[in-house]
């Protein structure tokens, strides 16, 4: 048992060093919370055996675990801080909401499965992170309940950002979302800097199944 504890540890320690790191994931307090989370807690269980692989993870329902590259820049991109108030849109296992609750003093994490909900409500609780609120709903257009938020993760792609979700944002939070349709998907972050200004930065590109009712604006014929 010691020795499959200590392989996993191995991993861990070489997704970090081999997969984020080179990926210009430079933050040291995001490296830190990472090699510290033990990802494959989160993993479903007959997956175990790649929790630190350079792959996306099937987790059910038609969604999936990001690379754990991917992850990472979402939270470098994202520079939570320990007075932030953050807004999770897709729970999926609760790994990434384990990390934003390390680095956050909220976060809200929002998902239209029950099932997400439940077995990351679990696991959190069993790491004593007592930062978050779980909440069941369709956030595919916007999640204003405790806005404003300093910063939101939509962990699942949109046709386009909801409008709405430009407005959530205090002024100088940070939103991290993946837009457009395969084979060519752009993840992003969106900055307000005013009250009617926001910038935005494209990260890199990829490819995450949609929200569940994202839907693509409609197109008119004329």
């Amino acid at each position: 048992m010691r020795e499959a504890t200590t392989d996993l540890e191995q991993a861990r320690h070489n997704m970090v060093e081999q997969q984020i790191r080179p990926w210009n994931v430079l933050d040291q307090r995001v490296l830190d919370k990472i090699h510290g989370l033990a990802r494959d807690r989160f993993v479903p269980k007959d997956y175990k055996s790649i929790a630190y692989a350079d792959t996306q993870i099937d987790i059910g329902h038609s969604q999936i675990m990001m690379t754990p590259k991917e992850e990472a820049r979402m939270l470098q991109a994202l520079a939570i801080k320990p007075t932030d108030t953050a807004l999770e849109i897709g729970t999926g296992t609760g790994y990434c909401t384990a990390l934003m609750a390390s680095l956050a003093k909220k976060v809200y994490s929002v998902d239209i499965i029950e099932e997400f909900i439940e077995s990351a409500s679990k696991i959190t609780n069993k790491l004593g992170l007592t930062n978050i609120e779980f909440e069941e709903g369709d956030a595919a257009n916007g999640w204003p309940h405790h806005k404003p938020y300093d910063a939101i993760a939509i962990t699942g792609s949109c046709y386009q950002l909801p409008e709405q979700y430009l407005n959530h944002l205090t002024i100088g939070g940070r939103l991290f979302c993946v837009t457009g349709t395969e084979p060519a998907m752009q993840a992003q972050l969106i900055t307000r800097t005013g009250e009617n200004e926001w910038h935005t930065q494209s990260l890199y590109e990829t490819v995450i199944p949609s929200l569940i009712n994202s839907k693509p604006k409609p197109q008119f014929d004329f």
